[in-house]
């Protein structure tokens, strides 16, 4: 059977979800944070285990034209629940609406609800309530421009739980956005990699996962492996195979150093639990410590932004010494994320690449400053 399948991605990340999507085999068609393609049972593994940047991975159940209750209850009670959810499915209904009559968000929910349990009822010859006992289905009702949406959430909690992040800091950089940071570069292991404002240690993480080539999705489970529809021997294959392309002997050079030891030692526990630790070397060390002493490296960095009162000016300083430790080092590259809309002029140079993204709800620019390859 082949499922429409749906990749949800942060703004300003979608080409790089589909190029992931891509890359696994499948045709996309991108739209404002969705990646649609096609896939059967496999491609619903596949794509949970192996997409970095997605936030996740949902099945189109149904897509109709719905300006009235009764035909939203109507349409939604015509589809074969049977197909996705058992007896006993655990399936809460989540909804948003956006510029449709059928503006009440709980009330497309409820309705939705009340139509799926209408006609499982039928379908399972119940006749009292349904006991919802079983693993977990969440549904989906999206109501935009007088059309409905159904969507069955395959993942779970979201892609960005790796599972190796016990501990993070104040303001943790997702782990999506990190692996998106590293995917952007280019960078895949062949020059010494720094993160000198390394917090809970994710962009490092991520970096060496994608080098050695690990699945993100790994080291956690998703909703769909309770699933009755869903081959146990089919999800073990894969995983099995994801194991199997792991290239553990490559070698890096990480270097993660963070002026507030307790990051440290976080950082250390979150790369140890998916065991990394050896791999990253890190430091607790003031970013004004920092010399470029070999003759190539890659800055990769979420620094602070400046935002907080009374930071901006310490903020502004970094960003000028920055500027001073790399000048003339013409084979070393800096990759930062920041909302300082003066970035540039503090650093003393125009950046080769901008590019617009939104870490958590603040809009930020990630400035790219390639080297040279030696």
């Amino acid at each position: 059977m082949q499922y429409n399948l749906v990749a949800t991605a942060p703004m300003g990340l979608e080409s790089i979800v589909a190029k992931e999507v891509q890359e696994l085999g499948y045709e996309t068609k991108v739209e404002n944070g969705r990646i649609y393609y096609s896939g059967d049972k496999r491609a619903i593994v596949r794509s949970n285990l192996w997409l970095r940047c997605a936030d996740r991975v949902k099945i189109v159940v149904a897509k109709f034209p719905a300006y009235t209750f009764e035909e939203l209850f109507e349409k939604t009670k015509s589809i074969d629940w049977d197909k996705y959810l058992p007896e006993d499915a655990n399936f809460p209904v989540d909804g948003r609406s956006h510029k449709s009559k059928l503006f009440s968000v709980s009330d497309c929910q409820s309705i939705v609800k009340k139509a799926i349990v209408e006609k499982m009822k039928k379908s399972y010859g119940v006749s009292g309530w349904l006991k919802e006992t079983g693993a977990r289905y969440r549904l989906e009702i999206i109501m935009l421009n007088d059309e409905a949406t159904i969507l069955l959430d395959t993942s779970g909690d979201g892609l960005h739980k790796r599972g190796y992040r016990a501990k993070q800091g104040t303001a943790p950089l997702k782990e999506t956005m990190a692996a998106a940071m590293v995917k952007l570069t280019n960078w895949q292991g062949e020059t010494p990699f720094y993160d000198l404002f390394c917090g809970s240690g994710t962009l490092l993480i991520e970096a060496a996962m994608i080098a050695q080539n690990m699945a993100p999705g790994i080291n956690r489970k998703f909703d769909f492996e309770k699933w009755h529809w869903m081959p146990k021997n089919l999800i073990e294959e894969e995983r099995n195979k994801a194991e199997e392309l792991i290239d553990y002997d490559k070698e890096l050079e990480l270097y993660g150093s963070d002026i507030d030891p307790k990051m440290i030692a976080t950082a250390e526990n979150n790369a140890e639990e998916i065991g990394l630790l050896g791999m990253i070397n890190f430091k607790q060390m003031s970013v004004y410590d920092f010399v470029a002493k070999k003759e190539t490296g890659c800055i990769i960095a979420n620094p602070p932004y400046g935002e907080r009162i009374g930071e901006k000016e310490e903020v502004e300083k970094m960003y000028r010494f920055l500027g001073e430790a790399l000048k003339g080092k013409e084979y070393w590259s800096l990759y930062l994320l920041t909302s300082h809309k003066k970035f540039e002029h503090l650093y003393g140079k125009k950046a080769t690449k901008r590019r617009k993204l939104f870490n958590g709800s603040i809009e930020c620019t990630y400035y790219q400053y390639w080297g040279k390859r030696i």
